[in-house]
């Protein structure tokens, strides 16, 4: 098996076991059931994961960095409109879906369960709190570390209610509302 093939499967591997959390929660993941969503044999799941605990964790790691991508600078762009396109993608179709949804309820259920997923999921939080303020603080060169730490948290809690209620079918001038509630929240004078 080459390289290309070991990425390939390990990311099936992971990629079904996320999306058995997003259906089922964390009773849902075992290493057989996630043997089967990706079409592996269990010894490869057993493999790449020592157990169900490393398993989550990957995926836990796996939404950091998606989240990440979300904050991440984009150089070719100008400091202002690097913040807004950031700003606004957060309300992509892909993360509005109910399974991208509900794999969020759980993740953040997980980590309220269990004191490792806990530990992973607030340090995600902070990588994503520092790249979201450090987009701020770069559109708003004026304020302070903690002005732009503040707003990034406020951003977050109306990111985070859009995606609660999008799960309920929020029409989309709501998310277009909170997109531009963030908006306000980031370049407020």
């Amino acid at each position: 098996m080459n390289s290309g093939e070991q990425v390939d499967r390990q990311e099936r591997i992971l990629e079904a076991a996320l999306g058995l959390l997003s259906r089922h929660g964390i009773s849902g993941v075992n290493m057989r059931a996630v043997a089967r969503e990706a079409g592996v044999a269990l010894g490869l799941v057993n493999y790449y994961y020592e157990d169900k605990s490393s398993l989550i964790r990957a995926a836990l790691h796996r939404i950091d960095e998606r989240d990440l991508k979300l904050v991440a600078p984009d150089p070719a762009s100008a400091p202002d409109e690097q913040l807004q396109k950031a700003l606004r993608r957060v309300a992509d179709p892909e993360l509005l879906t109910t399974q991208h949804l509900s794999l969020r309820l759980h993740l953040w259920a997980l980590a309220q369960a269990h004191e490792d997923f806990a530990l992973i999921n607030a340090a995600a939080f902070e990588r994503y709190l520092d790249g979201l303020a450090a987009l701020i603080g770069n559109a708003k060169p004026e304020l302070s570390g903690d002005e732009c730490r503040e707003r990034a948290a406020d951003i977050v809690v109306v990111q985070n209610g859009m995606w609660l209620t999008a799960l309920l079918g929020v029409d989309e001038a709501s998310i277009h509302r909170s997109i531009a509630r963030t908006e306000q929240i980031a370049f407020a004078a």
